[in-house]
């Protein structure tokens, strides 16, 4: 595997007191929201800078003193293991430690903080870098937003009683790939809640595609779902003997974009004569739901469904190999044979491979899910088709990115095999793979189990300095969404429609073309983006305003 030597031994050992210092949830605890009888909007300050001041003051000659004592005595086993490489997950719970939001005594009632899914800490750049490179590497401003769940009032009332529900029950089976099957679980949580039932562990229906069977359990953590969720919906593993020759009502035509007035007119009456089973819920849930539900929304996607214990580990693993080498882009190669299919596009690779996909396109007219009234060609310029290896290769050099630069490509085995590849790889030979950075027998567990390796993929490009899709689709909005949700990190979406014109026009010089692509991308850098500019904006890619805040205590 190739590696980027100019990335080895450019940054020095951080000391420990670094971390301690730079913890998130130490400093959010200088922006404790004061009473106020007035309402604020979501961009007003917590607290008046005066107040600011003297807590700054206050905090640093703190930290100083905190510091001294900790310089007086030998450094633990805690912080020893605290290195640049550790995982997500013990960097969070390490702040955890620092915050006195997490001392509780109800053990079995987990904070937010300790659940929240955490991505690797961004480092800081090489001198080595040139000015447009060091451009490329820097994160967007994140205009001090943090995560902010705190439910109204009625909600917290009405939980008292919802969370404790024994006579509704939901069942919902999700289908499709494991971050279409991730947003189906986020809705089927929220539509327990709309019609105040518990809500069965939901059912992953076999992928015909990849043939996987997984289920819930072998994917994502039953446990800490359920205790995450306990305060918002009852969830049980199974069905109650008591239940389980009830009569079952099975919906599976449910229109698009349904309100939770249509939910509770349609199924409340179903679901009380016994229980409800839901297929088919993709995209059929409205994304302009009230401020309650759509918190409820980022509570599943970003702390209720974390991954099983081996699935985390091996993708902090992978995170840390790449991370430990310095900066690193991901990007989310759409480039699997299925993927041609669904979209009516054409490979890129020449009439041999084109005839392949039209002759399986044909046999199969069910999977084309593109719009039937416009020609491959038109597709591509209308944005609809996935950016192949030699587009993505001009877009990263027009937007600055160095030759050297370590990418790990997240997907499934591209059409084409290698070929595939080539023109990215023949422009940034540092291109990575799971399998290229997975030890001997580390893959093995989750071979022909596509949800566990998307899950993976998932984890490090999470992790990564810069994050980049080829095309639309579940993991590239969960993407976006969670990476504005950890602090805004850089997600970089191709305005396609824009591009690609400019791709085809041999006047432009490629100097030209940088500039203009790095002009056009100049506001799509995964800084804050309010989801109400838009409407049927999706608040797992746009969390702000209703999951995240300005300047306000951190909750999570």
């Amino acid at each position: 595997m190739a590696k980027a030597k100019n990335f080895k031994n450019t940054e020095t050992s951080p000391s420990p007191f670094n971390f301690l210092i730079s913890v998130p949830t130490f400093t959010s605890l200088l922006f404790l929201p004061t009473k106020n009888t007035r309402k604020q909007n979501h961009s007003s300050s917590c607290t008046s800078s005066s107040t600011l001041l003297l807590l700054s003051l206050f905090f640093t000659i703190a930290s100083l003193s905190l510091l001294l004592l900790l310089h007086s005595i030998p450094i633990s086993e805690n912080f020893n293991s605290l290195s640049p490489t550790s995982s997500p997950l013990e960097l969070a719970s390490f702040s955890t430690l620092l915050s006195s939001d997490n001392v509780d005594d109800h053990n079995d009632k987990p904070k937010l903080s300790t659940s929240v899914i955490m991505p690797l800490p961004i480092r800081g750049l090489s001198r080595n870098f040139s000015e447009k490179e060091r451009e490329f590497w820097k994160q967007p401003e994140r205009e001090d937003y943090v995560p902010c769940l705190e439910f109204g009032i009625e909600y917290r009332k009405a939980s008292a009683k919802i969370s404790k529900e024994k006579r509704r029950f939901l069942m919902v089976v999700v289908s499709g790939g494991l971050n279409q099957q991730k947003v189906q679980i986020v809705d089927a949580v929220v539509i327990a809640r709309i019609l105040e039932a518990s809500l069965v562990v939901p059912v992953l229906q076999v992928n015909m595609i990849w043939g996987d069977d997984s289920e819930f359990s072998d994917i994502f953590d039953v446990e800490h779902f359920k205790k995450t969720l306990q305060a918002d919906v009852r969830v049980v593993s199974s069905l109650p003997s008591t239940h389980r020759v009830s009569k079952q009502s099975v919906e599976s035509e449910i229109p698009f974009n349904v309100s939770p007035g249509w939910i509770r007119a349609k199924f409340f009456k179903k679901i009380n004569e016994g229980v409800l089973i839901l297929k088919g819920l993709d995209s059929k849930l409205s994304k302009n739901l009230p401020p309650d539900l759509q918190k409820l929304r980022c509570k599943v996607a970003f702390h209720a469904l974390k991954f099983v214990a081996p699935i985390q580990e091996l993708g902090n693993r992978l995170a840390k190999r790449m991370w430990i080498e310095g900066p690193y882009i991901a990007i989310h190669l759409r480039l699997e044979k299925d993927v041609w299919i669904r979209t009516g596009c054409l490979t890129g690779l020449g009439p041999t491979y084109d005839k392949i996909i039209i002759h399986y396109r044909k046999s199969n007219p069910e999977f084309l899910t593109g719009r039937l009234n416009l020609t491959s060609n038109q597709r591509r310029l209308a944005g609809l088709c996935p950016l192949n290896a030699l587009e993505i290769a001009r877009f990263l050099k027009a937007l600055g990115a160095p030759s050297s630069a370590r990418i790990y490509y997240a997907g499934g085995e591209p059409f084409g095999g290698a070929r595939a590849l080539q023109p990215l790889k023949a422009e940034f030979s540092n291109l990575v793979t799971k399998e290229m950075l997975a030890r001997d027998g580390e893959l093995s567990p989750f071979l022909n189990k596509s949800s566990a390796l998307a899950a993976i993929d998932y984890i490090v490009s999470l992790s990564s300095d810069v994050s980049i899709p080829s095309h639309g689709g579940n993991m590239a909005k969960l993407l976006q969404g969670h990476r504005a949700y950890v602090g805004h990190r850089k997600f970089i979406k191709p305005n396609k429609r824009a591009i690609l014109p400019l791709f085809e026009d041999a006047m432009i010089s490629e100097a030209e073309l940088g500039t203009v692509i790095r002009k056009l991308h100049g506001r799509s850098q995964g800084q804050p983006e309010l989801r109400t500019n838009k409407r049927d904006r999706d608040v797992l890619a746009y969390p702000v305003p209703e999951c995240m805040c300005r300047g306000c205590r951190r909750i999570f």
